[in-house]
């Protein structure tokens, strides 16, 4: 079982340690036995990670002594929303959870997203520790403090920033892991190739077919790579002010188009689209070499991904989302943009009529 500490600078108090592995059941209890984190513990899982692994995770607490109840809420995006949200507190407070209880986060992206938000507002903030179970939340959104509630007008528009207690990473998690849910993990992976790693770019180019096998070997070496990544530039800006920004890379379109879709698109599918988007736009611009543009599109297509747009989002629509990005400042809406690999910078000033035409390109392509 390997740690990675998150060390948050003057705040020692939200420092932590994500520890990955394979088969780390047995371990996970003692780690959070050793956290101190209450006198009891809540944990909530949607209702696909709790029939695979909600019975069997609080067994294994309550088998340490530790008191553990079960919060189990509908799988999808569609119940991150406040609806949610209030509804699991009332689960809570009828469980007589107190200042001195914790919530386990056992899923993926959205359940991390939702019981993040939760423990950070629940009586002023409670601890959280986060069990990810997908491939996102095991190389992204488990790590860095990020909570997020969606709105009819966009995507995570409500939240906090609330570092986890601690982060369980075990990788057996991936086994049970549907192809869709696979493919949202692996377009944040090339996202953290493209903006910060240009050996981890080499080595998905050179490791497309292990990868789409899930051999566990390169796998195990390129979550911890990716979970490194994201600690050191969350160590660096914890609230997404600066370096941190470049970690969007994709995401200005990809959330709008999520959003536009009414969420039947995965946040992979538009993080794939949106990268592909940036990049277009970064040639255009003439920041970005052709040949590196071309890589990325053949990795991400090379890797299952998706490359377009389908026929019924609408450009105007993710254009009216695009208007909405939480990271806008006044009209300008902030892309991530590519020198080249490795390279990235964020730019205020892309024109939306060369949003419109490289929306349009992604729609026909």
């Amino acid at each position: 079982m390997n740690r990675i500490r998150v060390t948050m600078g003057r705040q020692a108090a939200s420092s932590y340690d994500i520890y990955i592995g394979t088969d780390m059941l047995d371990r996970m209890g003692p780690v959070i036995q050793k956290s101190n984190c209450g006198d009891r513990y809540i944990i909530i899982a949607d209702a696909t990670v709790s029939a695979l692994y909600g019975d069997v995770f609080l067994t294994m607490l309550r088998e340490m002594n530790l008191t553990c109840d079960l919060i189990e809420f509908p799988a999808g995006e569609t119940s991150k929303d406040m609806g949610q949200v209030l509804a699991i507190v009332q689960q809570l407070i009828a469980l007589g959870a107190d200042r001195n209880s914790a919530l386990i986060a056992l899923g993926g992206g959205v359940t991390g997203d939702i019981v993040g938000f939760i423990a950070s507002i629940y009586m002023r903030s409670i601890p959280c520790i986060q069990v990810p179970t997908t491939l996102l939340a095991q190389v992204d959104s488990s790590i860095g403090g990020k909570t997020g509630i969606d709105l009819p007008e966009g995507k995570n528009l409500l939240g906090t920033f609330s570092q986890p207690r601690v982060v369980l990473t075990d990788l057996r998690y991936l086994d049970t892991l549907p192809g869709r849910e696979f493919n949202n993990g692996l377009a944040e992976i090339v996202k953290y190739g493209v903006v910060d790693d240009p050996e981890l770019f080499h080595l998905l180019e050179d490791g497309v077919e292990d990868i789409r096998k899930r051999n566990a070997e390169l796998l195990s070496m390129i979550v911890g790579r990716s979970c490194r990544i994201k600690k050191e530039v969350v160590e660096m800006d914890e609230h997404d002010r600066g370096l941190r920004r470049i970690l969007n890379f994709g995401h200005t379109i990809g959330h709008a188009i999520e959003s536009a879709s009414g969420y039947t698109l995965s946040h992979g599918n538009g993080v794939s689209i949106g990268m592909i988007g940036a990049a277009r736009i970064s040639e255009k611009l003439h920041y970005l070499a052709t040949p590196d543009r071309e890589r990325i599109e053949a990795l991400i297509t090379s890797l299952g991904l998706l490359d377009h747009i389908p026929e019924s989002v609408e450009t105007s629509a993710i254009l009216s989302r695009m208007k909405m990005d939480k990271k806008k400042q006044g009209d300008a809406v902030h892309f991530v943009l590519l020198k080249k690999p490795g390279v990235p910078f964020v730019n205020g000033s892309v024109k939306e009529d060369l949003i419109a035409e490289t929306i349009e390109e992604l729609r026909s392509w």
